[in-house]
């Protein structure tokens, strides 16, 4: 189809009234962080209980038994059953603290950037990247610090040779299982360096379906091992490059202060943000926190498999 010739100027100016709406409405922006499906804490992942904070605080129990204090016997004709106490486990409390970080979006950088109207998208996501990072962070050191149980792997699990990563793995949920308190591990979380090495170990590899369109050389990925989860982050996130099997439904959970101040907007993923427009500078600042706190209730729960990296 011809077009005019000589071609118009290219123009930004209904982009950036668009942006500008999207900025000043809440209910916009609510939509544009719904979007952002690829964002996932895997805090929330590991600690999938939801507690809800009062006063700025949370109140919960640290290893609340799962027996009574004395074993079950016979019970002789027309007499009573023998009473017998439950344990409530040890009262803590935690407080929230507000985990947040702002920005600048100028109007030259909505006008001026290649990106023009996705501007407002990648700021976001920069914003909500940074909150992610510090509660992931958050979470898996307040598990570092309260989980105890240890148990060695057979070999690094780069040596192609010796590693058994799925006999280390059932010895880890052994380990939990064993103890007798109704755990059931569901999960697996590692870094990005030993999932590489644990997603192209040959004897895990041989012990899949061939032919399958869902084989990790084709796909690049592996969810489930051993009937667990597998949730990989960076090993920058981690205090020492161990891999972590847990109960997700018993370890612990977020505690999140979710009434909603004027003027934030919140999305599936607990973060919340807002923008404010400052007209003598001829930008938007921009937003977003987290107020949050990760409980860990049942350190029994999970347990971590070292020497996976060799040291």
């Amino acid at each position: 189809m011809p077009g005019t010739y000589p071609p118009p100027a290219p123009t930004l100016s209904g982009d950036l009234l668009t942006i500008h709406r999207l900025l000043q409405s809440p209910t916009q922006i609510r939509r544009r962080l719904q979007t952002i499906r690829d964002l996932r804490f895997v805090a929330d992942q590991m600690l999938t209980q939801r507690y809800r904070s009062s006063g700025g605080a949370v109140l919960y129990e640290v290893s609340e038994g799962i027996f009574t204090d004395r074993e079950v016997g016979p019970v002789a004709p027309g007499s009573e059953y023998p009473m017998a106490n439950t344990d409530n486990g040890t009262a803590a409390m935690a407080s929230v603290d507000n985990w947040g970080q702002a920005t600048r979006l100028t109007d030259a950088r909505i006008k001026r950037s290649r990106y023009a109207g996705q501007e407002l998208d990648r700021t976001l996501r920069k914003l909500m990247n940074a909150v992610i990072r510090k509660v992931d962070r958050l979470a898996i050191a307040a598990v570092a610090a309260n989980v105890t149980q240890t148990v060695a792997a057979t070999a690094p699990w780069a040596d192609l040779d010796d590693a058994t990563i799925l006999r280390d793995i059932e010895r880890g949920k052994a380990v939990v299982t064993d103890l007798d308190f109704g755990y059931l591990p569901d999960s697996i979380l590692m870094s990005t360096t030993r999932y590489a090495d644990f997603i192209s170990d040959d004897k895990i590899n041989n012990l899949r379906r061939r032919e399958d369109t869902t084989n990790p050389v084709y796909t690049g990925t592996i969810e489930r091992i051993a009937n667990l989860a597998v949730l990989t982050t960076a090993a920058s996130n981690l205090p020492t490059d161990d891999v972590w099997i847990l109960d997700s439904t018993q370890l612990g959970g977020m505690a999140d202060e979710t009434e909603l101040d004027p003027g934030y907007s919140v999305g599936d993923l607990g973060v919340q943000v807002q923008s404010e427009r400052v007209a003598k500078a001829d930008r938007w600042d921009v937003w977003a926190r987290r107020i949050t706190v990760p409980v860990i209730c049942e350190p029994g729960a999970a347990i971590r498999i070292t020497e996976t990296d060799g040291s």
